[in-house]
């Protein structure tokens, strides 16, 4: 066989046969779509939790940056797991965990349980979201995988999008406790697809198991977004804030050095010796930073801002998730047409138009004004993300897609749980220097702005970084 049929055939053939690969992917999308629902699905709630739960702004960011904590300090570990156990396993297993947290949330009678419930369900996330990308990887052949990161993309981009109007409106008909009781059913019938139709897809080699970089992993991350939330409460001059982040970036130092010198490593960092994986996972980290941030600050902006009922507000950012949803759906097959680096750069520069436009919002802005700019960032935000994934997991062979996935997976929910603490801190300080009332719609509209100033900054690096995607390059 000569070298070009060879290519061809390698194109056309998966790594592991499975004979319905999209079947066996969905309890897993199923899955994964209600862990990335759950990051953004209290935010709807938020300021109606802090009166009831009797807590203030900074304290209630944690039943956000708790969750997406949990899930980066997981994420790193699951290339391990998926050594030691088979892939239906972990993913039975990650499907009961947050049934049983999504059962102590709505169970919840004070902010502490509430807040361990959470912490709890996102155990499952932290190993079902890198499970899908090294699944897909696996079992659709090249030719296709444009398209299948184009349905994680979907599922990555449009559950945190709706996540506020589903909540929305739920909290409009019942109670906050019932987002929780919402889950149930979905985790229950993914569990049951997953049982019937995943096939175990990764080599179980048992390797040993490295307590001390677990250690590291665990404590470095956990201290980096515990520093970072506790900024919005101490602020950033805090010698307490800035003695935790400094320990945490040492530890983090320590953790990668061991995972580069390891036979071993729990996460290989050598990934990054690739340019094109490179890029491709500092525009995806960047795209959920953007995401994450502004999907934190929207719901509070349309209550506290804009004088919008709870449940309308759910109702008003539902043209934003349904744009996000179909570009979310076609962005992978246009990466198979276009390639990354245009989808890339018109997908952050659209997000940078939208977010001026709400820099520009005002308590008295017409309500078709800032739902147009957020259906502008759900344009943008998704048309980049599937581009920039499928771009840098490309430039990786077979045995380390699974850690490139896990990579990005981790720094991705690093960045998000870094973004709301930030947010949340910029919107404090942004209150604090209005000179109308602390507690008036203009005082926490200023507070916004100085809150998208972040996601702004994301999406300039991220415009300017992906003009260096050369998609004529390949497996560098």
């Amino acid at each position: 066989m000569s070298e070009s049929s060879e290519k061809k055939s390698a194109e056309y053939q998966a790594a592991v046969t499975v004979k319905r690969p999209m079947l066996a992917m969905i309890g897993l999308l199923i899955g994964g779509f209600v862990g990335m629902l759950s990051e953004t699905s209290l935010n709807i709630a938020l300021p109606s939790l802090m009166a009831k739960l009797n807590v203030n702004v900074s304290t209630i960011q944690w039943l956000v940056t708790s969750y997406m904590l949990v899930i980066g300090i997981v994420l790193p570990l699951s290339s391990l797991l998926t050594k030691w156990f088979t892939t239906r396993q972990l993913v039975l297993f990650a499907l009961a965990d947050f049934i049983v947290g999504a059962i102590i949330s709505a169970l919840a009678p004070s902010f502490a349980i509430l807040l361990i419930g959470r912490m709890i369900q996102g155990i499952a996330p932290g190993i079902i979201l890198p499970l899908m990308y090294t699944v897909a990887t696996l079992i659709f052949p090249p030719y296709r995988l444009g398209t299948a990161m184009g349905m994680i993309g979907l599922v990555i981009m449009f559950a945190p999008a709706i996540g506020p109007t589903l909540s929305g409106i739920i909290l409009g008909a019942l109670s906050w406790h019932w987002i929780f009781w919402t889950f149930v059913p979905f985790l229950l019938i993914a569990a049951f697809l997953a049982y019937k139709y995943l096939p175990n897809v990764t080599k179980i080699t048992k390797p040993k198991v490295d307590i001390l970089s677990i250690a590291l992993s665990t404590i470095g991350f956990g201290s980096l977004v515990t520093g970072v939330s506790l900024a919005s409460s101490h602020g950033w001059n805090s010698p307490l804030v800035l003695g935790i982040l400094v320990f945490a970036l040492l530890v983090l130092a320590a953790y990668i050095y061991r995972q580069l010198h390891s036979t071993n490593p729990i996460l290989n960092f050598h990934v990054f010796k690739k340019p094109n994986f490179r890029i491709g996972a500092i525009l995806i980290i960047l795209d959920f930073g953007i995401i994450i941030s502004s999907m934190y600050l929207l719901p509070m902006f349309w209550q506290n801002g804009l004088d919008i009922a709870v449940a309308l507000t759910g109702i008003v950012m539902l043209p934003g998730g349904i744009v996000n949803a179909i570009v979310s759906a076609i962005s992978g097959r246009l990466f198979d047409r276009l390639g990354a680096r245009l989808l890339a750069a018109s997908g952050f520069l659209i997000v940078i138009v939208g977010i001026v436009m709400l820099l520009f919002a005002t308590p008295t802005s017409a309500m078709w004004y800032v739902i147009l700019a957020h259906i502008i960032i759900m344009i943008g935000a998704p048309l980049a993300m599937s581009p920039a994934q499928t771009f840098g997991l490309n430039a990786l062979d077979v045995h380390s897609t699974g850690d490139g996935s896990t990579i990005m997976n981790t720094f991705q929910q690093m960045m998000g749980a870094v973004a709301t603490a930030v947010a949340t801190s910029l919107l404090a300080v942004g209150q604090h220097a209005s000179s109308a009332p602390e507690s008036s719609r203009t005082a926490f509209t200023n507070g916004v702005h100085y809150g998208l100033i972040f996601p702004l900054v994301l999406a300039v690096i991220a415009f300017l970084i992906s003009f260096k995607i050369n998609d004529k390059s390949e497996g560098k």
